[in-house]
């Protein structure tokens, strides 16, 4: 039936006239609001779906994007890990090939050293032995003909071998004390024969020098020294070559051997002194530590036996029984629970009375129902039910319009609150 303009209105909706049915717009108004209702409740789920896909999805993306970020920083920690795994082991290498080279020019300066003093050896010993040959030919030269004239005579012309024997005498020794040299054998009796020959033929240069008058003095002392000299020279060198060939230590290396061996026993000796100080230092630290361990034993010991007298004699007994030197805290843990009856040292029933009174207490006050004007604050529901962390909260998507409450949206009471409220009831 259309509404005309006489029609009345109450609130923006039309109120029917004598004679129309009221039962009828009543059910119409009903049916028209509860398809509002539903209606708006429909548009509400789906905008509350709607925002919760949102909300997943943003929630998705948002993992997905902390995901992929984690995969980045992992990888480019990863990849700075493999860099400075190159860059160390690249350090490592250039390191011991830098430490190889080094090594190799040391060795090679080394071996260059040792070529140079080889070199510088041969060329020495080259030069001392033609050295000390050139000396002996000269002494010869000289020596000689100073014996042919000593020896020369018309009648008895034989005696003109006779240089050729005194002078060739100390030679063949020579050659003789080098064959020795070279077979590793004795050259002391070579040495003798050659130093007697030499003696002789200077002492026949210096005879002829005196007592010759063609050969004069000056010219029979030179020869005895040409004697002498050019044999002792040669001998030196020989004695030389043998102390080589034997190993035997020259004085210069016999000083730096010594040296070395007072360097190093004045190592050792500091060692040793250092050592001996160490061992002395730990044993007075230990003596130390004993010392305080029997002071805080014995203080143990006294404390406990004032304050606990039952329980120290059966520790006492304890430790005698098993053959200790002091009542160990195993020893004393063991006689407190023989005594008390507690595992706990220190807790005695007393004291384990108490406690458990004073727990009782607690859990009496804190479970007892609150009686008085704040009975019903904080106590008169139970547990609310959990709510599905998917389900959208509509206040936030309706324009601020709290959503339709229906029976059963509230928790019930707890029943302690009922109970008190009955009680409360009976006493009005």
């Amino acid at each position: 039936m259309t509404a005309t303009s006489t029609e009345k209105r109450v609130n923006g909706r039309a109120v029917a006239e004598p004679g129309f049915d009221a039962v009828a717009l009543a059910k119409a108004e009903a049916i028209r609001t509860e398809a509002a209702a539903k209606a708006e409740a429909a548009r509400i789920k789906a905008a509350g779906e709607a925002e919760a896909e949102k909300i997943l999805a943003e929630e998705k993306a948002e993992k997905e994007r902390i995901a992929n970020e984690r995969a980045r920083m992992r990888l480019e920690k990863e990849q700075a890990d493999h860099a400075a795994y190159l860059a160390r082991k690249a350090a490592e290498k250039a390191k011991a090939d830098a430490d190889r080279e080094k090594t190799e020019q040391a060795e090679a300066e080394q071996a260059e050293r040792e070529q140079q003093q080889l070199a510088e050896q041969e060329r020495s010993e080259r030069w001392w032995k033609w050295g000390a040959r050139g000396i002996y030919a000269v002494g010869l030269i000289i020596a000689a003909p100073v014996q042919f004239m000593h020896f020369w005579d018309r009648e008895r012309p034989f005696l003109i071998a006779a240089p050729a024997l005194l002078e060739g005498l100390a030679l063949v020794l020579a050659f003789g004390a080098a064959w020795a040299v070279a077979h590793r054998r004795d050259v002391a009796p070579y040495r003798v024969g050659i130093m007697l020959g030499a003696i002789i033929a200077a002492g026949i240069n210096l005879y002829g020098g005196l007592y010759d008058e063609r050969i004069g003095f000056n010219a029979g002392l030179i020869g005895a020294i040409a004697s002498l000299g050019g044999p002792i020279v040669l001998m030196a060198y020989e004695h030389g070559i043998a102390q080589k060939a034997d190993g035997i230590p020259s004085f210069r290396e016999r000083r730096a051997a010594e040296r070395v061996k007072r360097e190093a026993e004045a190592a050792r000796e500091k060692a040793r002194a250092e050592k001996q100080a160490a061992e002395a230092k730990t044993a007075a630290e230990k003596a130390a530590a004993q010392a305080r361990a029997e002071e805080e034993q014995r203080r143990r010991d006294e404390d406990r036996k004032t304050s606990h007298d039952e329980v120290w004699k059966v520790a006492d007994s304890l430790r005698s029984a098993r053959g200790s030197q002091y009542v160990t805290e195993q020893i004393w843990a063991e006689a407190w629970y023989r005594v008390t009856g507690c595992k706990t040292v220190g807790i005695t029933p007393e004291i384990e009375a108490q406690s458990r009174s004073a727990q009782a207490r607690m859990k009496t006050a804190t479970d007892a129902p609150i009686i008085g004007d704040f009975s019903l604050v904080e106590s008169q529901k139970g547990p609310r039910a959990k709510k599905d962390p998917n389900t959208p909260d509509g206040r936030r998507n309706n324009g601020g319009t709290p959503p339709v409450r229906r029976p059963g949206d509230s928790a019930p009471h707890h029943p302690i609150a009922r109970a008190q409220a009955r009680l409360e009831q009976k006493k009005d």
